[in-house]
Protein backbone atom coordinates (compact mmCIF):
# COMPACT_ATOMS: atom_id res chain seq x y z
CA UNK A 1 0.00 0.00 0.00
CA UNK A 2 1.99 3.20 -0.98
CA UNK A 3 2.51 5.86 2.03
CA UNK A 4 -0.17 8.51 2.05
CA UNK A 5 1.00 12.36 0.99
CA UNK A 6 1.25 14.55 3.82
CA UNK A 7 -1.07 16.68 4.79
CA UNK A 8 -1.20 20.24 3.50
CA UNK A 9 -3.22 21.70 6.20
CA UNK A 10 -6.21 24.15 5.11
CA UNK A 11 -5.99 25.88 1.54
CA UNK A 12 -5.92 29.06 1.29
CA UNK A 13 -10.14 29.35 0.11
CA UNK A 14 -10.80 27.39 3.30
CA UNK A 15 -8.66 29.88 5.43
CA UNK A 16 -10.56 33.20 4.01
CA UNK A 17 -13.91 31.34 4.56
CA UNK A 18 -12.81 30.82 8.14
CA UNK A 19 -12.35 34.16 8.73
CA UNK A 20 -15.07 35.86 6.67
CA UNK A 21 -17.18 33.33 9.01
CA UNK A 22 -15.55 35.08 12.13
CA UNK A 23 -16.01 38.32 10.95
CA UNK A 24 -19.70 37.96 10.75
CA UNK A 25 -21.06 39.87 13.41
CA UNK A 26 -19.19 42.54 12.69
CA UNK A 27 -21.37 43.34 9.68
CA UNK A 28 -24.18 41.31 10.83
CA UNK A 29 -24.74 42.84 14.24
CA UNK A 30 -25.99 46.72 14.15
CA UNK A 31 -24.29 47.76 17.39
CA UNK A 32 -21.24 46.25 16.25
CA UNK A 33 -21.40 48.46 13.05
CA UNK A 34 -22.04 50.95 15.15
CA UNK A 35 -19.22 50.68 17.12
CA UNK A 36 -16.96 50.52 14.21
CA UNK A 37 -18.58 54.12 13.10
CA UNK A 38 -17.60 55.57 16.36
CA UNK A 39 -14.28 53.57 16.42
CA UNK A 40 -13.37 55.45 12.92
CA UNK A 41 -14.46 59.14 14.15
CA UNK A 42 -12.61 58.86 17.04
CA UNK A 43 -9.88 57.70 14.97
CA UNK A 44 -10.38 61.36 12.59
CA UNK A 45 -10.33 63.66 15.41
CA UNK A 46 -7.16 62.07 16.90
CA UNK A 47 -5.51 62.06 13.63
CA UNK A 48 -6.76 65.96 12.95
CA UNK A 49 -5.21 67.39 16.02
CA UNK A 50 -2.30 65.48 17.38
CA UNK A 51 0.54 65.80 14.04
CA UNK A 52 0.32 69.46 14.25
CA UNK A 53 -0.26 70.09 18.04
CA UNK A 54 4.01 70.64 18.41
CA UNK A 55 3.23 73.74 15.51
CA UNK A 56 0.13 74.64 17.42
CA UNK A 57 2.13 74.80 20.48
CA UNK A 58 5.44 76.78 19.49
CA UNK A 59 4.44 78.40 16.10
CA UNK A 60 0.40 79.06 16.82
CA UNK A 61 0.34 79.87 20.37
CA UNK A 62 4.64 81.35 20.53
CA UNK A 63 5.77 78.62 23.60
CA UNK A 64 9.03 78.24 23.82
CA UNK A 65 10.14 74.56 23.71
CA UNK A 66 9.98 74.41 27.58
CA UNK A 67 6.84 75.74 27.49
CA UNK A 68 5.07 73.38 25.11
CA UNK A 69 7.02 70.77 27.56
CA UNK A 70 5.09 72.21 30.45
CA UNK A 71 1.78 72.58 28.41
CA UNK A 72 1.51 68.72 27.61
CA UNK A 73 2.91 67.42 30.81
CA UNK A 74 -0.06 69.18 32.45
CA UNK A 75 -2.66 67.98 29.75
CA UNK A 76 -1.35 64.07 30.16
CA UNK A 77 -1.21 64.34 33.94
CA UNK A 78 -4.73 65.96 34.13
CA UNK A 79 -5.99 63.09 31.93
CA UNK A 80 -4.61 60.42 33.77
CA UNK A 81 -6.14 61.79 36.98
CA UNK A 82 -9.90 62.22 35.41
CA UNK A 83 -9.29 59.28 33.38
CA UNK A 84 -8.34 57.23 36.38
CA UNK A 85 -11.64 58.41 38.39
CA UNK A 86 -13.77 58.26 35.50
CA UNK A 87 -13.29 54.75 34.69
CA UNK A 88 -13.56 53.50 38.39
CA UNK A 89 -16.83 55.23 38.51
CA UNK A 90 -17.97 53.88 34.97
CA UNK A 91 -17.63 50.39 35.89
CA UNK A 92 -19.65 50.86 38.99
CA UNK A 93 -22.42 53.85 38.85
CA UNK A 94 -22.68 55.57 35.06
CA UNK A 95 -23.39 53.30 31.80
CA UNK A 96 -20.92 53.29 28.71
CA UNK A 97 -23.52 55.70 26.98
CA UNK A 98 -22.96 58.22 29.74
CA UNK A 99 -19.68 58.12 29.71
CA UNK A 100 -19.33 58.34 26.14
CA UNK A 101 -21.65 61.47 25.67
CA UNK A 102 -19.65 62.85 28.25
CA UNK A 103 -15.83 62.30 26.83
CA UNK A 104 -17.47 63.55 23.62
CA UNK A 105 -19.17 66.16 24.55
CA UNK A 106 -16.42 67.80 26.92
CA UNK A 107 -13.83 67.04 23.50
CA UNK A 108 -15.81 69.28 21.61
CA UNK A 109 -15.62 71.57 23.83
CA UNK A 110 -12.06 70.97 24.23
CA UNK A 111 -10.73 71.43 20.82
CA UNK A 112 -14.00 74.82 20.40
CA UNK A 113 -12.10 76.07 22.78
CA UNK A 114 -8.24 75.91 21.48
CA UNK A 115 -9.70 77.53 18.02
CA UNK A 116 -9.84 80.75 19.55
CA UNK A 117 -7.62 80.51 22.69
CA UNK A 118 -3.23 81.59 22.12
CA UNK A 119 -2.43 82.36 25.58
CA UNK A 120 -0.83 79.82 27.92
CA UNK A 121 -2.74 79.65 31.12
CA UNK A 122 -6.25 79.46 29.07
CA UNK A 123 -4.97 76.68 27.03
CA UNK A 124 -3.62 74.80 29.95
CA UNK A 125 -7.20 75.02 31.39
CA UNK A 126 -8.58 73.85 28.71
CA UNK A 127 -6.46 70.73 28.11
CA UNK A 128 -6.34 70.20 31.64
CA UNK A 129 -9.71 70.23 31.91
CA UNK A 130 -11.91 69.83 28.68
CA UNK A 131 -9.59 67.61 27.39
CA UNK A 132 -8.69 65.78 30.17
CA UNK A 133 -12.16 64.66 31.01
CA UNK A 134 -12.40 63.82 27.03
CA UNK A 135 -9.49 61.34 27.46
CA UNK A 136 -11.81 58.76 28.75
CA UNK A 137 -13.04 57.79 25.64
CA UNK A 138 -10.94 56.00 23.71
CA UNK A 139 -10.85 53.21 26.88
CA UNK A 140 -14.78 53.91 27.63
CA UNK A 141 -14.99 53.02 23.63
CA UNK A 142 -13.05 49.43 24.36
CA UNK A 143 -15.04 48.68 27.21
CA UNK A 144 -18.21 49.10 25.81
CA UNK A 145 -16.37 46.79 22.75
CA UNK A 146 -16.04 43.99 25.06
CA UNK A 147 -19.54 44.60 26.75
CA UNK A 148 -20.98 44.36 23.35
CA UNK A 149 -19.50 41.65 22.29
CA UNK A 150 -20.13 39.56 25.50
CA UNK A 151 -24.23 40.48 24.47
CA UNK A 152 -23.66 39.57 20.67
CA UNK A 153 -23.16 36.05 21.83
CA UNK A 154 -19.35 36.28 20.53
CA UNK A 155 -16.90 33.51 21.99
CA UNK A 156 -15.01 34.57 24.74
CA UNK A 157 -11.81 32.99 23.09
CA UNK A 158 -12.13 35.28 19.64
CA UNK A 159 -12.35 38.50 21.91
CA UNK A 160 -8.74 39.63 20.67
CA UNK A 161 -9.72 39.19 17.57
CA UNK A 162 -13.04 41.74 16.97
CA UNK A 163 -10.78 44.24 19.33
CA UNK A 164 -7.83 44.37 16.70
CA UNK A 165 -10.85 44.59 13.84
CA UNK A 166 -12.08 47.47 16.16
CA UNK A 167 -8.46 49.36 17.00
CA UNK A 168 -8.09 48.50 13.11
CA UNK A 169 -11.00 51.30 12.32
CA UNK A 170 -8.94 53.95 14.43
CA UNK A 171 -5.45 53.52 12.09
CA UNK A 172 -7.76 53.33 9.13
CA UNK A 173 -8.33 56.44 10.17
CA UNK A 174 -4.99 57.75 10.61
CA UNK A 175 -4.29 56.89 7.10
CA UNK A 176 -6.28 59.28 5.77
CA UNK A 177 -6.86 61.78 9.07
CA UNK A 178 -3.49 64.12 8.53
CA UNK A 179 -3.05 64.73 4.93
CA UNK A 180 -7.09 65.92 5.17
CA UNK A 181 -5.83 67.64 7.97
CA UNK A 182 -3.08 69.18 6.34
CA UNK A 183 -5.47 70.48 3.75
CA UNK A 184 -8.10 71.91 6.14
CA UNK A 185 -4.55 73.51 7.82
CA UNK A 186 -3.68 75.85 4.77
CA UNK A 187 -7.35 76.26 3.76
CA UNK A 188 -8.53 77.58 7.22
CA UNK A 189 -5.60 77.67 9.21
CA UNK A 190 -5.89 76.44 13.20
CA UNK A 191 -9.09 77.62 13.88
CA UNK A 192 -10.24 75.65 11.24
CA UNK A 193 -8.56 72.74 11.77
CA UNK A 194 -9.51 72.44 15.91
CA UNK A 195 -12.94 73.23 14.70
CA UNK A 196 -13.17 70.38 12.17
CA UNK A 197 -12.15 68.11 14.89
CA UNK A 198 -14.64 69.29 17.30
CA UNK A 199 -17.25 68.75 14.92
CA UNK A 200 -15.99 64.87 14.47
CA UNK A 201 -16.65 64.79 17.76
CA UNK A 202 -20.15 66.22 18.03
CA UNK A 203 -21.09 64.08 15.13
CA UNK A 204 -19.59 61.20 17.56
CA UNK A 205 -21.98 62.14 20.55
CA UNK A 206 -24.91 62.49 17.83
CA UNK A 207 -24.08 58.69 17.09
CA UNK A 208 -23.37 57.77 20.40
CA UNK A 209 -27.06 59.30 21.79
CA UNK A 210 -28.61 57.83 18.38
CA UNK A 211 -27.65 54.11 18.75
CA UNK A 212 -25.92 53.46 21.95
CA UNK A 213 -28.47 51.48 24.63
CA UNK A 214 -29.05 52.42 27.70
CA UNK A 215 -27.62 49.88 30.57
CA UNK A 216 -26.49 49.27 33.60
CA UNK A 217 -22.76 49.10 34.73
CA UNK A 218 -21.82 45.88 34.42
CA UNK A 219 -19.53 45.63 37.41
CA UNK A 220 -22.58 47.20 39.56
CA UNK A 221 -24.66 43.86 38.58
CA UNK A 222 -22.19 41.37 39.19
CA UNK A 223 -20.28 42.82 42.54
CA UNK A 224 -20.61 45.23 45.00
CA UNK A 225 -17.14 47.25 44.51
CA UNK A 226 -14.07 47.89 42.13
CA UNK A 227 -10.39 47.09 42.76
CA UNK A 228 -8.64 50.50 43.61
CA UNK A 229 -5.81 51.14 41.45
CA UNK A 230 -3.63 51.07 44.76
CA UNK A 231 -4.92 47.61 44.50
CA UNK A 232 -4.12 46.58 41.13
CA UNK A 233 -0.78 48.13 41.31
CA UNK A 234 0.11 45.86 44.34
CA UNK A 235 0.03 43.08 42.04
CA UNK A 236 3.27 42.35 40.95
CA UNK A 237 2.57 40.86 37.46
CA UNK A 238 0.11 44.23 36.51
CA UNK A 239 2.65 46.47 37.72
CA UNK A 240 5.67 45.19 35.82
CA UNK A 241 3.10 44.51 32.24
CA UNK A 242 2.27 48.22 32.88
CA UNK A 243 5.47 49.40 33.03
CA UNK A 244 6.36 47.53 29.80
CA UNK A 245 3.90 49.06 28.41
CA UNK A 246 5.05 52.80 29.36
CA UNK A 247 8.53 51.54 28.01
CA UNK A 248 7.58 50.48 24.52
CA UNK A 249 5.26 53.55 24.26
CA UNK A 250 8.26 55.90 25.10
CA UNK A 251 10.08 54.44 22.58
CA UNK A 252 7.32 54.47 19.96
CA UNK A 253 7.06 58.11 20.84
CA UNK A 254 10.69 58.59 20.63
CA UNK A 255 11.23 57.02 17.49
CA UNK A 256 8.23 58.84 15.93
CA UNK A 257 9.44 62.39 16.78
CA UNK A 258 13.45 60.97 15.42
CA UNK A 259 12.71 59.70 12.62
CA UNK A 260 11.81 62.39 10.08
CA UNK A 261 14.95 64.04 11.21
CA UNK A 262 16.94 60.91 11.12
CA UNK A 263 16.47 60.19 7.38
CA UNK A 264 16.46 64.24 6.47
CA UNK A 265 19.73 65.34 8.59
CA UNK A 266 21.20 61.65 9.03
CA UNK A 267 20.83 59.47 5.76
CA UNK A 268 20.50 62.61 3.55
CA UNK A 269 16.77 62.10 2.26
CA UNK A 270 14.01 64.47 1.44
CA UNK A 271 10.35 65.88 3.00
CA UNK A 272 9.18 62.86 0.34
CA UNK A 273 11.19 60.20 1.48
CA UNK A 274 9.85 61.50 4.89
CA UNK A 275 6.27 61.31 3.84
CA UNK A 276 6.96 57.74 1.81
CA UNK A 277 8.39 56.51 5.23
CA UNK A 278 5.05 57.54 7.17
CA UNK A 279 2.73 56.06 4.00
CA UNK A 280 4.04 53.18 4.05
CA UNK A 281 3.60 51.52 7.62
CA UNK A 282 -0.21 51.89 7.40
CA UNK A 283 -0.32 49.83 4.38
CA UNK A 284 0.85 46.70 6.40
CA UNK A 285 -0.33 47.91 9.72
CA UNK A 286 -4.35 47.15 8.95
CA UNK A 287 -3.74 43.35 7.76
CA UNK A 288 -1.35 42.87 10.22
CA UNK A 289 -4.13 43.37 12.81
CA UNK A 290 -6.59 41.18 11.54
CA UNK A 291 -3.72 38.40 11.77
CA UNK A 292 -2.29 38.96 15.26
CA UNK A 293 -5.78 39.45 16.15
CA UNK A 294 -6.46 36.02 14.75
CA UNK A 295 -3.40 34.91 16.40
CA UNK A 296 -4.20 35.72 19.89
CA UNK A 297 -7.47 33.42 19.71
CA UNK A 298 -5.21 30.45 18.97
CA UNK A 299 -2.26 31.68 21.31
CA UNK A 300 -1.66 32.84 24.94
CA UNK A 301 -1.72 36.46 24.52
CA UNK A 302 0.80 37.18 26.26
CA UNK A 303 2.75 34.81 23.96
CA UNK A 304 1.29 37.50 21.38
CA UNK A 305 2.21 40.50 23.26
CA UNK A 306 6.16 38.73 23.99
CA UNK A 307 6.35 38.09 19.89
CA UNK A 308 5.00 42.21 19.22
CA UNK A 309 7.87 43.59 21.62
CA UNK A 310 10.68 41.48 20.51
CA UNK A 311 9.42 42.85 16.69
CA UNK A 312 9.73 46.31 18.38
CA UNK A 313 13.40 45.86 19.33
CA UNK A 314 14.09 44.62 16.05
CA UNK A 315 12.62 47.09 14.13
CA UNK A 316 15.04 49.60 16.05
CA UNK A 317 17.81 47.59 15.64
CA UNK A 318 17.23 47.96 12.09
CA UNK A 319 17.14 51.59 12.18
CA UNK A 320 20.48 51.59 13.62
CA UNK A 321 22.02 50.17 10.90
CA UNK A 322 20.36 51.59 7.74
CA UNK A 323 22.33 53.58 5.13
CA UNK A 324 19.53 55.19 2.56
CA UNK A 325 16.36 56.37 3.02
CA UNK A 326 14.55 52.94 1.43
CA UNK A 327 15.98 50.94 3.59
CA UNK A 328 13.85 52.80 6.13
CA UNK A 329 10.67 51.78 3.88
CA UNK A 330 11.34 48.35 4.07
CA UNK A 331 11.98 48.33 8.12
CA UNK A 332 8.53 50.17 8.56
CA UNK A 333 6.80 46.38 7.97
CA UNK A 334 8.20 46.23 11.34
CA UNK A 335 7.20 49.21 13.05
CA UNK A 336 3.36 47.95 11.51
CA UNK A 337 3.87 44.72 12.91
CA UNK A 338 5.09 45.56 16.26
CA UNK A 339 2.07 48.38 16.35
CA UNK A 340 -0.83 46.09 15.45
CA UNK A 341 0.76 43.80 18.64
CA UNK A 342 0.80 46.75 21.11
CA UNK A 343 -2.11 48.71 20.52
CA UNK A 344 -4.64 45.61 19.31
CA UNK A 345 -4.05 42.78 21.36
CA UNK A 346 -2.61 44.70 24.22
CA UNK A 347 -6.11 45.88 24.84
CA UNK A 348 -7.68 42.18 25.79
CA UNK A 349 -4.98 41.49 27.30
CA UNK A 350 -5.79 44.07 30.00
CA UNK A 351 -9.28 43.36 30.12
CA UNK A 352 -8.63 39.65 30.48
CA UNK A 353 -7.28 40.35 33.90
CA UNK A 354 -10.16 42.42 35.04
CA UNK A 355 -12.91 40.77 32.77
CA UNK A 356 -15.70 42.72 35.53
CA UNK A 357 -13.64 45.97 35.13
CA UNK A 358 -13.42 46.61 31.59
CA UNK A 359 -13.33 50.54 31.81
CA UNK A 360 -10.38 50.51 34.83
CA UNK A 361 -8.41 47.78 32.68
CA UNK A 362 -8.90 49.21 29.54
CA UNK A 363 -7.70 52.83 31.36
CA UNK A 364 -5.05 51.02 32.53
CA UNK A 365 -3.47 50.72 28.99
CA UNK A 366 -4.53 54.18 28.11
CA UNK A 367 -2.83 55.61 30.98
CA UNK A 368 0.38 53.59 30.28
CA UNK A 369 0.26 55.01 26.89
CA UNK A 370 -0.24 58.57 28.18
CA UNK A 371 2.58 58.27 30.65
CA UNK A 372 4.95 56.50 28.05
CA UNK A 373 3.93 59.41 25.62
CA UNK A 374 5.00 61.95 28.05
CA UNK A 375 8.39 60.53 28.83
CA UNK A 376 9.28 60.17 24.97
CA UNK A 377 8.68 64.07 24.55
CA UNK A 378 11.38 64.74 27.38
CA UNK A 379 13.31 62.27 26.56
CA UNK A 380 14.00 62.55 22.48
CA UNK A 381 15.00 65.98 23.36
CA UNK A 382 18.08 65.12 25.94
CA UNK A 383 18.80 61.50 23.65
CA UNK A 384 18.93 63.68 20.15
CA UNK A 385 21.09 66.76 21.69
CA UNK A 386 23.50 64.23 22.95
CA UNK A 387 23.93 61.73 21.31
CA UNK A 388 22.36 62.06 17.78
CA UNK A 389 19.73 60.87 15.90
CA UNK A 390 21.51 57.41 15.10
CA UNK A 391 21.73 56.33 18.72
CA UNK A 392 18.54 57.40 19.36
CA UNK A 393 17.30 54.12 18.22
CA UNK A 394 19.49 52.26 20.30
CA UNK A 395 17.96 54.04 23.16
CA UNK A 396 14.75 52.84 21.98
CA UNK A 397 15.60 49.03 21.15
CA UNK A 398 17.13 49.17 24.96
CA UNK A 399 13.26 50.28 26.03
CA UNK A 400 11.86 47.41 24.14
CA UNK A 401 14.45 45.04 25.59
CA UNK A 402 13.36 46.40 28.80
CA UNK A 403 9.86 46.27 28.44
CA UNK A 404 10.15 42.11 26.85
CA UNK A 405 12.04 41.39 29.89
CA UNK A 406 9.10 42.65 32.16
CA UNK A 407 6.82 40.79 30.36
CA UNK A 408 8.22 37.53 31.14
CA UNK A 409 6.51 38.09 34.94
CA UNK A 410 3.61 35.79 34.81
CA UNK A 411 -0.15 36.37 35.69
CA UNK A 412 -0.83 35.49 39.33
CA UNK A 413 -3.99 36.46 40.99
CA UNK A 414 -4.10 36.64 44.83
CA UNK A 415 -7.06 36.52 46.87
CA UNK A 416 -9.22 38.90 46.46
CA UNK A 417 -8.72 39.82 43.09
CA UNK A 418 -9.51 38.18 39.62
CA UNK A 419 -8.09 37.43 36.58
CA UNK A 420 -9.24 35.60 33.13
Amino acid sequence: MPPRPPSRGPSVRTKVGRLLERARPVYATPGIRRLLVLNLLHGLATSFVMPFMSMFGTLEAHMSLAAFGAFMTLNALSGILIATALAYGSDLYFTRRTMLLVGSLAGAAGYAGYAYLRSFVPLVLVGSLALGVSSITFSQLFAYARELLARSGVDVAHTAFYINVFRMFIALAWTVGPALASVVLARFSYRGLFLGASADLLIFAFVVHRGVERGPPVAAASRPSSQPLLRLFARSDILAHFAAFVLITSSTTISMMNLPLFVLKTLGGTERDVGITYSVAPVFELPFMLYFGWLATRRAPDRVIRVGMSIAFAYYVSLVFVVAPWHVYLCQALSAAATAVVSGVAITYFQSHLPSHPGTATNLYANAQRIGSTAGYFLFVGLAWRYGYRAVFEACALFAALGLGLMQVPVHAPDGVETA
